[in-house]
C-alpha cells in the first residue's frame, strides 16, 4: 500500500509546493472552505473514526465538538513537542512531508472557526521550525494562507513557536502556558483547553500525525478511512521502532499489524538473533510487556494492547532482548522522568526523587527485598495522585518491571547485565 502520511517515500520532492500541488495538494482545504460548513467537517472527522495520535487516542472529531460557539476567538495548536524517548515520527513528517501536515492544520482551523493556529515545537527542533516557516511563507505567497481565502470570508494565519527543551511541555496545558510566555507547568483541570485554552480562549490541541491524516479523510471520505485498520482503531499508524532490532525506524502500517510482524517482518528481527524479552509499546512511559507468543501475536491497536496490560500510546515501540536486566532499564526511565518533572506537584516531585534514590541502591548491588518492595510501593503511591500524566508515566515501567520480571530484581541479578 502506498504511504499515506510518509508520502515522501513514494513521491520525491513532495515537500516542494509545486510537487505537492501536482499530487492533489490543498484540494481538500479548498473543498472545505469553499463547499463545506465547519460542522460538516467536524462530522466527517467524527465519522472517520480518527483518534488522536499523540498517545491518548481520544476521538478527534469529538474533541473538536467540545469547542463552544459563544466564546471567541478560537485557536488551533499543533503539538509538535515530540519529546518522548523512542518517538521520532512527527519529525519525519515535518521535515519531509510538511505541506500535508500544514494543510491538516488549516483544515482543523476551519472546522473549529479558528483564524490563528500555532505549531509548538520542542526547543531542539529549530531546524524543523525553519522548514515550516519557509513553507508557511510560500503558502501565504500562493494565497493558501492569509485573508479571505479562495474568495470567501475565511482568513487564517499559522505561526511556529519553539519551546525550550522541556518534556513537560508535551502536556497540552503546559504547552499552552509556554506559548503564553509562562513557565511550562500544567494547569489544573477543569477548565479544559476546549473552553479555556490559549490566552483563556477555546483551543483545540492535536498531534502532528493526527493533523496529517485530515487532507486524506476529506479527499477520500470517512468510509475509505474506516476501511483501513480495525473497527476500534481506524486508519494507519506510524510505528517508531527502536531498541534491539536490526532495522530501527518509522513504519507506516495499518492498525492491527502484530508486534511479531513489526519486529521481524519490517524491523529485520532482533539484534544477534537473541529472544525478545520485553516490549515497551509507547516509549519510556510504557508498561513493560512480557514478550511471549501471545504478546508478539497481539494486533497493535488501542483495545488489543490494553489486553496485555499496556497502552498503545504514541506507538513508540522499544524492543528489549534477553541480554538486558530490567533494573538497568528502569534506572534510565526513572532518571529521565525525575529530570523532566516540573516539580509543581508533590507526588511527582518527591516520588521521582525517591524512586531514583532507591533504584541507585539496587543498581549498586543492594537489591534487598525491602528496597525492591519500597521502590514498588513509592511508585504505586504516586499513581492517580499527580497533577498531570508525567508522574503516572514515571511509574509505569517501574511497577510492571518489578511485577512481571521479578528475577531481574533479585540480589544476584540486579546491577548485573546491561545493554
Amino acid at each position: 500500500m502506498a504511504a499515506l502520511l510518509l508520502r515522501h517515500r513514494d513521491i520525491p520532492g513532495i515537500d516542494k509546493l509545486d510537487v505537492y500541488n501536482n499530487n492533489g495538494g490543498f484540494e481538500a482545504f479548498k473543498k472545505v472552505v469553499s463547499k463545506m460548513k465547519p460542522q460538516e467537517v467536524t462530522d466527517l472527522v467524527k465519522a472517520s473514526g480518527l483518534r488522536g495520535r499523540g498517545g491518548a487516542g481520544f476521538p478527534t472529531g469529538v474533541k473538536w465538538s467540545f469547542i463552544p460557539n459563544n466564546i471567541w476567538p478560537h485557536y488551533v495548536v499543533a503539538n509538535a513537542d515530540e519529546s518522548e524517548p523512542g518517538t521520532f515520527k512527527d519529525r519525519e513528517i515535518m521535515e519531509s512531508n510538511p505541506l500535508q501536515f500544514l494543510e491538516g492544520v488549516a483544515i482543523a482551523s476551519y472546522a473549529v472557526g479558528a483564524n490563528a493556529a500555532y505549531v509548538y515545537l520542542r526547543g531542539e527542533f529549530w531546524p524543523v521550525a525553519d522548514i515550516l516557516d519557509q513553507k508557511i511563507a510560500e503558502m501565504e505567497q500562493s494565497g493558501l494562507l492569509g485573508e479571505k481565502l479562495f474568495g470567501t470570508d475565511y482568513s487564517l494565519h499559522i505561526y511556529t513557536h519553539l519551546g525550550a527543551g522541556a518534556y513537560i511541555c508535551g502536556e497540552e496545558t503546559a504547552l499552552l502556558e509556554s506559548i503564553e510566555g509562562k513557565r511550562g507547568q500544567p494547569r489544573i483541570r477543569p477548565p479544559f483547553p476546549a473552553v479555556y485554552g490559549l490566552y483563556g480562549k477555546p483551543t483545540v490541541v492535536n498531534n502532528v500525525e493526527t493533523l496529517t491524516n485530515l487532507p486524506l479523510i476529506v479527499e477520500k471520505g470517512a468510509d475509505w478511512y474506516k476501511s483501513l485498520g480495525t473497527p476500534d482503531s481506524a486508519g494507519v499508524k506510524i510505528f517508531s521502532l527502536s531498541g534491539h532490532v536490526n532495522k530501527p525506524g518509522n513504519y507506516e502500517l495499518p492498525f492491527g499489524t502484530t508486534y511479531r510482524d513489526l519486529i521481524y517482518k519490517y524491523g529485520g528481527g532482533v539484534t544477534d538473533d537473541r529472544p525478545v524479552k520485553a516490549i515497551m509499546s509507547a516509549g519510556a512511559s510504557s508498561a513493560m510487556i512480557v514478550a511471549n507468543d501471545k504478546a508478539l501475536d497481539t494486533p497493535m491497536d488501542y483495545a488489543s494492547v490494553r489486553g496485555l496490560g499496556a497502552d498503545l500510546g504514541s506507538a513508540s515501540v522499544i524492543v528489549i532482548n534477553d541480554s538486558v536486566d530490567l533494573d538497568w532499564v528502569i534506572n534510565k526511565t526513572i532518571h529521565f522522568f525525575k529530570h523532566e518533572s516540573c516539580g509543581k506537584c508533590t507526588p511527582c516531585r518527591e516520588g521521582t526523587y525517591w524512586m531514583e534514590h532507591l533504584i541507585k541502591r539496587i543498581e549498586n548491588g543492594e537489591a534487598t527485598r525491602e528496597n525492591v518492595e519500597l521502590l514498588h510501593s513509592v511508585a504505586k503511591q504516586m499513581q492517580n495522585k499527580c497533577l498531570c500524566p508525567l508522574g503516572e508515566f514515571a511509574t509505569m515501567a517501574v511497577t510492571t518491571a518489578i511485577e512481571r520480571f521479578p528475577a531481574d530484581f533479585e540480589t544476584s541479578n540486579a546491577g548485573g547485565t546491561h545493554a
